[in-house]
């Protein structure tokens, strides 16, 4: 049966949805892109110099990079370490109690459609490996497998090596010799687009409805530091 589907085209493989990599890296990215954009946009719209705009874009890439990597890292560190403390409890439970585990167990089996016998033999099987046991209890009553859980180290480098790309692009420009505001918000608006669209394409959402999203809450945050900077850089002038 299944060699019959696989050849009409049947997968039962599925992407990583447990954020270990996808989630950092895309919210690293957004971040770094957004936040540098911002900074530029503010401080340009102060009139500062192009020595200052550069100056505030290296600090806030670097400042940014190593604030969402640690938090990143220092995140799922501690989630997972609760995960940890909790299954030690479930497994202190097994040891004292076997029998209340299996008999919930059973109640499990039953809840999903199984009848009493069948529900019962179901969980004398999974109860006689105390490791796919302690696995199932804690896939039902956690909601993740104590096994496979995110990488805090990938996690955290993702997050840091995607905000300081985000990070550079509206920096570019000046770094290139092309010291204008326009340049720097039309490379950010490009690559709001993009990363939206992308982000889309993964997800199964409208690639163009993605990209003008990720642009308008994007353009929203430059919009209102760039008039801030204005604001600020016209009064002290």
């Amino acid at each position: 049966m299944q060699e019959a589907a696989l050849a009409r085209g049947w997968s039962h493989r599925h992407r990583d949805v447990s954020g270990g990599w996808l989630r950092p890296t895309v919210f690293g990215a957004v971040d770094g892109l957004v936040t540098n954009a911002s900074l530029i946009a503010g401080v340009g719209g102060g009139g500062v110099s192009t020595h200052t705009i550069v100056l505030t874009g290296l600090a806030g890439l670097v400042a940014g990079a190593f604030s969402m990597g640690t938090g990143e890292y220092v995140s799922v560190t501690n989630q997972n370490e609760l995960v940890h403390a909790e299954v030690a409890v479930e497994k202190t439970m097994h040891a004292r109690f076997p029998e209340a585990e299996q008999a919930e167990l059973t109640d499990t089996f039953a809840g999903y459609g199984a009848d009493p016998q069948t529900a019962a033999t179901m969980a004398a099987a999974v109860s006689a490996d105390p490791d796919a046991a302690l696995r199932f209890h804690t896939r039902e009553e956690l909601g993740v497998d104590h096994t496979d859980l995110p990488s805090a180290i990938i996690a955290g480098a993702a997050s840091f090596a995607a905000f300081s790309v985000g990070a550079l692009l509206p920096l570019l420009p000046y770094l290139l010799g092309v010291a204008l505001l326009e340049v720097a918000m039309v490379i950010t608006a490009v690559a709001l687009i993009v990363g939206g669209m992308v982000v889309g394409r993964l997800t199964g959402r409208p690639l163009l409805r993605s990209g003008l999203r990720q642009l308008g809450l994007g353009g929203a945050a430059v919009l209102v530091t760039y008039g801030i900077g204005r604001l600020i850089g016209g009064s002290v002038a």
